[in-house]
């Protein structure tokens, strides 16, 4: 049976931080599904200006975690925040975090790890702006291209995606998955 990815995103997203690690996975024969609070398809935030559209595969309320291998959060400034304001997306965060798979973070996607109350004793990093809610919640927070600890992955802005994609890549790939 083939791997698959859950990717949780809503308007604002970074387009890169979804887009780009979405087709990485898709290449290394991973399959991705991206869910959000509603139906039809959700706009990326390209840069400074709104980018384009992604589909939504099924809603946030259609999600079972134990039918996904792995969870990745894009970043965005908006998505996030948009995000640990829904009950059912904070709730998945902390199935994924407890069960020990892979729960892939970029950029301000780490918010959500924070609002799931997760990172304490983890060491992350993020976008510079979110740092400090990091650590607020106990995490350890460092300055580096890509951090694996256990089975959180945190990167920090669009230029870490391919460190970011190939560690998701081998988390998900890894034996140590529970299936």
């Amino acid at each position: 049976m083939g791997q698959k990815v859950l990717i949780i995103a809503t308007d604002g997203f970074e387009q890169s931080e979804l887009t780009e690690p979405k087709k990485a996975l898709e290449e290394a024969g991973i399959e991705t599904t991206v869910a959000s609070p509603e139906s039809g398809e959700i706009k990326g935030w390209n840069h400074t200006d709104w980018g384009d559209s992604v589909k939504v595969d099924m809603t946030l309320d259609q999600v079972k975690a134990e039918d996904f291998d792995a969870l990745m959060l894009p970043g965005g400034q908006i998505n996030p925040d948009k995000l640990r304001m829904e009950e059912k997306a904070v709730s998945l965060v902390q199935q994924f975090a407890k069960s020990g798979k892979p729960v892939a973070a970029i950029c301000h996607g780490p918010w959500l790890l924070v609002e799931a109350d997760v990172v304490r004793n983890r060491k992350v990093t993020s976008w510079p702006s979110i740092r400090t809610d990091l650590r607020n919640a106990g995490a350890d927070v460092v300055d580096q291209e890509v951090v694996v600890d256990g089975n959180f992955i945190t990167s920090r802005k669009p230029d870490d995606i391919p460190a970011f994609s190939k560690a998701l890549i081998e988390a998900v790939r890894s034996p140590a998955i529970a299936r």
